[in-house]
């Protein structure tokens, strides 16, 4: 397995990417740390990771929040001996369909500011014992989708928030590699599978993802959970910095 008796944290581990991620660490031998800010769903993916004889451990605590970052990020590697995995996909409460120049402040600020808030602490978190450690693995979500503008539909501070995501990887790589710790990106170009069947524009956003792509579809989750593992994995040892395509074509370099 490819992360046997590696221990990975999981921000926002019961939502719809983080769960798919956690289903493949578990499969291939973590033990998967999923922290939310809600117990009942975290207890449902836990437990569904378990009946499927993964390992996982859940905490109730919010990404925003300095204090229960550091001291969850601690209580992990005091008790597991390690963290050898990090990634954070809590949502970022971005609002969409409102044309920039019609935006508020407070709903244009607030995806940038949960964005670089929590990845930063989150990262910031494990890197303390990743250093001493002298490896491990962090992993951010989305962040390379912020390079180009989005024309046909309005996602007020989202993609500058993306945008933010990647320079704070490419500088993260940079300070930690002498570490042994790499720093990848994982960069979907948009999951259609996020969307409602009775979502209002689904149909227009779905064409805006699919039509760019060469494979004429988006990545599935269990596809982004697939890449996760590889890139955690000592398979990938030799990458660090990178943005890792799984965009189906729709951004080919």
């Amino acid at each position: 397995m490819l992360l046997e008796g590696k221990n990975a944290i999981i921000y926002g581990g019961a939502g719809a990417v983080g769960s798919a991620v956690a289903t493949a660490f578990a499969r291939e031998g973590a033990t998967v740390h999923l922290a939310g800010r809600t117990r009942k769903t975290l207890d449902e993916v836990a437990d569904r990771l378990r009946a499927d004889g993964g390992r996982a451990e859940t905490a109730v605590l919010d990404a925003l929040d300095e204090n229960a970052v550091d001291a969850h990020a601690d209580a992990v590697a005091a008790t597991a001996g390690s963290i050898d995995v990090s990634l954070n996909v809590i949502g970022y409460e971005d609002v969409h369909g409102t044309p920039l120049a019609e935006m508020s402040l407070e709903d244009f600020d607030r995806p940038i500011r949960n964005a670089t808030r929590s990845t930063f602490l989150t990262t910031r978190a494990a890197a303390r014992h990743m250093i001493r450690q002298r490896s491990g693995v962090i992993l951010t979500f989305g962040g390379d989708g912020g390079r180009e503008p989005i024309r046909d539909y309005y996602i007020g501070g989202f993609q500058v928030a993306l945008g933010s995501l990647d320079i704070l990887r490419r500088q993260l790589a940079a300070e930690l590699g002498e570490y042994g710790i790499r720093v990848l990106t994982l960069h979907t170009g948009g999951i259609t599978e996020t969307l409602p069947e009775d979502f209002e524009g689904r149909d227009t956003i779905v064409d805006m993802i699919v039509s760019k792509t060469m494979l004429k579809r988006a990545a599935t989750f269990a596809e982004v959970g697939n890449v996760a593992a590889f890139a955690a994995s000592d398979l990938a040892s030799s990458m660090t910095s990178a943005s890792l395509n799984i965009t189906c074509g729709g951004v080919s370099d």
